[in-house]
This record gives C-alpha cells, structure tokens and sequence, in this order.
C-alpha cells in the first residue's frame, strides 16, 4: 500500500459561491471549493488531502478534479496535496504515509497603499530572522509585492501617469469613502489596503521592515514593525490514554503519544 506522488503537478484551488446576485456579489458560507490538477499516473486514482486529512478521492482514473469542503481556519494557510492510489487501496486512508506539514507560525503584515503611489510600484519585506536586526541585503519574499496588481485600482487620471488605467473607469476597484483609512488618499477614494502573508517561520520574535520600489528601481525609506512574537502551532497528539486516577484527590494522569 502506497502512494504516489510524481507527475502530480499544477494544483489549483478555486472557492464555489454558493449563489450570485444579479449585481455580482455572491454569498460564500458552505467552503465548498474545486481542486484541480496535472498528473501522469494515468491508471492511478487520485486524494485529496487538506491539513492532513482525507478530503476525497476521485472515481476513474481521468478524474482530475474534485470538489471538497473546506475547512474554516484563519489562523495560517490551508495545505493541500493531492497524491495517487492504486484502485484497490481507494477507500484505505494514507495520511500516515504523507510528509509532516512544515512546522512553524506566520505573519500577516497588512500594508498601507496611497494613491500617491505610482502605477509600477512594489514592495520587498525584510526582517530580523529573530536577532533583533533587520538585514536588508535579502528580501524575505521570493518576489516583490505588486501594490497595484488591478488597474482598476489605481487613479489615473489627474494622478500618477495620465490613463495609466482604463480611461473613464479610474479607481473602479478602489476603496471608496468611509473605508480604509480615512483621509490618507484623495477625499472620496481613501487608502485601502493590502495584505502579505509570510512563509512559516520559528518560534520567537520578529521585527519587520518593508521597502516601496517604483518602476525605475528607486527604493523608499524603510518602514519597521515593532516586535512580533510568533508561536507555532502545536504537534497533534497522536493517541491519548488515562494512565491513573486518585479518587481522592481528584487528579487524573493522561499519557499523551505525539
């Protein structure tokens, strides 16, 4: 019994409104969610794993989707993996068999954005790694953080360069009044935010600092968090079992298996 996990590529994960309005919006309460992929184990079935746990298994061979209920947990990101099966092991659960999810806690920094900000520009984080001072030569994130990945969310005219969006339809996904932070942009198109989430990183306390960049490469002034404790989350006990119990005393003894 085993399972496979070459050729297995391109995992995607989409959210599935439960319903859409006429305007467009759409109520998101049930979590289902469509997980799709790439593989070459073409006589295999494929699982789908979430956080560890069996979220599905596949009906044929060609199957490349599935659709799963996600969990609600806002604490850090949601593993997903997909690996393959023989037929005759389908309904056998494997999580024992899986890699140990990467230990450690995250940071979610939320960042500022002005419409003063020009079109191109991006962001690097930087932090300490735990020793107090920021080492600014290495970005912590793998590439810079696109501060305006939609058009729509950037004023054009009048602001920045003239038309960099789409001409009549400036701001359109831009905060409007009494959201985000209240007059930090223009009157009526406030300052709206975007988030960043950091890789796991290891017990103990980190500062942060983050850097704008604009299209040219010139490099703002740092911007430093102050110090933030980070615990990762603790290992799942893997059996527990009542070891004694002092009636008189009321104290029970638990022996806990990680």
């Amino acid at each position: 019994m085993s399972v496979y996990r070459e050729g297995i590529e391109n995992v995607r994960v989409f959210r599935l409104p439960d319903g859409i309005a006429p305007g467009g919006s759409h109520a998101d309460i049930s979590g289902a969610a469509l997980v799709t992929w790439r593989s070459s184990q073409a006589t295999k079935l494929h699982r789908v794993y979430l956080n560890g746990h069996l979220a599905g298994v596949t009906i044929d061979s060609e199957q490349r989707q599935l659709v799963v209920q996600m969990p609600t947990w806002f604490e850090s990101a949601l593993r997903v993996e997909v690996v393959a099966v023989d037929a005759k092991d389908a309904h056998v659960d494997h999580a024992d068999e899986l890699d140990p999810p990467p230990t450690g806690g995250r940071v979610r920094l939320t960042l500022l954005r002005s419409q003063t900000l020009p079109i191109g520009a991006r962001a690097n984080v930087y932090f300490d790694n735990a020793s107090g001072q920021i080492d600014y030569s290495r970005p912590l994130n793998a590439t810079p953080v696109s501060i305006w990945p939609c058009p729509q969310d950037k004023a054009g005219f009048g602001m920045a360069e003239f038309g960099a969006s789409d001409f009549g339809y400036d701001s359109a996904a831009a905060v409007g009044f009494g959201k985000g932070s209240f007059a930090n942009g223009s009157f009526g198109l406030d300052a709206d935010t975007i988030e960043w989430t950091s890789p796991p990183l290891a017990l103990g306390r980190y500062r942060f600092g983050v850097k704008v960049l604009d299209a040219r490469g010139n490099e703002s002034a740092a911007s430093e968090t102050d110090p933030i404790a980070v615990i990762p989350p603790a290992k799942p006990a893997a059996a527990l079992s009542i070891t004694a119990f002092d009636p008189q005393t009321n104290q029970l003894t638990l022996l806990v298996l990680t």
